[in-house]
């Protein structure tokens, strides 16, 4: 007698009993990855954090310095099929604490915030993953806690100011001329305290539209420019007390805050984990830094991903991704 294809299924259960139906059912069903937050206080500053996803801990920071971890979702979410995500807001941003002194904003304070975030999560040994100011801040924490990683990941960043400086005045240099002379005189004029009262502490923005849009435009996308990205808007999602203590107040194509310290470039042979460093082939992030950055790590590995800027992670989400996912699993 011939069964129909479903009472034969049963049929087939039934004999391997529970253990291969239960096994058969998980296989079939949709994967569900809780979100989990919470806030850690970090020697006086509450660090909010985010958790997503399954496998060893992957610990992420965010650049600017003064944005937050929302930039980088939906785009890193693949991430969680094969690791537990754990996104920081650093001190001062996003929703992490405010503090009224703005000089304890430092790369160093950071670092010493992502530890107690390790710690207090009981993570043990973390992969730490850093894009542009967050790769400085990754770096930093590496040079300070190294025993702690597991692995390092260095995404479109720099290890000396000096260097960036002279990428930034480069990329200045190729705004069309009328663009950068009216950028100059701008910054010549100073960029705050203009406008209306609650316009006082960030760009004018005719400022914002010429540094964010002429300037740096075409080195933060390549393949997929963000169809939503508006270089006006840019100054409303950073906080402002900590881009200007850190970066500076003189304008984009200057860092003269206190990261004028991270002069990291003769330090780096000491970091001794492994070390994957990703940026893309026309990054703000000038490649030629991830170069050096790779001569002076050991057995570190260099990816230059094509057609990708600043936020390659955006231009080329699979490459990005798979590579990302495939270090730091040793695959």
């Amino acid at each position: 007698m011939r069964m129909r294809p479903y009472a034969a299924l049963l049929a087939l259960l039934s004999l391997a009993g529970p253990a291969t139906y239960a096994q058969t059912h998980r296989a079939v069903a949709p994967a569900v990855y809780p979100i989990t937050e919470g806030y850690v206080d970090a020697h006086g500053a509450m660090i909010y954090y985010q958790t997503i996803g399954r496998g060893t801990p992957l610990l992420i920071v965010h650049g600017g310095p003064g944005e937050s971890h929302d930039y980088f979702l939906p785009y890193l979410l693949p991430l969680a099929r094969t690791n537990k995500l754990i996104f920081i807001d650093e001190r001062g941003s996003g929703r992490s604490e405010k503090l009224a002194d703005p000089h304890q904003y430092t790369v160093e304070n950071m670092a010493d915030d992502v530890e107690a975030v390790r710690v207090a999560l009981g993570l043990g040994k973390i992969s730490l993953l850093g894009h542009s100011y967050g790769g400085v801040l990754a770096q930093a924490y590496a040079l300070k806690y190294q025993d702690h990683l597991s692995h390092l990941v260095l995404a479109s960043t720099f290890a000396s100011t000096t260097e960036m400086n002279q990428a930034l005045a480069k990329i200045k240099s190729q705004m069309p001329p009328n663009r950068q002379a009216l950028a100059t005189a701008l910054e010549h004029a100073g960029l705050f305290g203009k406008g209306a009262p609650w316009e006082h502490g960030r760009y004018p923005q005719a400022y914002a539209n010429l540094a964010w849009g002429d300037g740096y435009f075409s080195k933060l996308y390549g393949a997929r420019p963000d169809p939503n990205y508006d270089p006006g808007s840019q100054d409303t999602e950073i906080s402002w007390d900590v881009y200007r203590e850190m970066w500076g107040s003189d304008g984009e194509f200057v860092i003269d805050g206190n990261l004028k310290s991270v002069e990291y470039v003769n330090k780096l042979p000491t970091i001794k984990v492994p070390t994957l460093i990703i940026a893309g082939d026309h990054d703000e992030c000038d490649p030629s830094m991830s170069k050096e950055m790779n001569a002076k790590i050991k057995g570190s590995k260099l990816i230059l991903l094509p057609n990708s800027g600043h936020m390659a992670f955006v231009d080329q989400p699979v490459l990005w991704n798979d590579a990302v996912a495939k270090f730091v699993n040793n695959k």
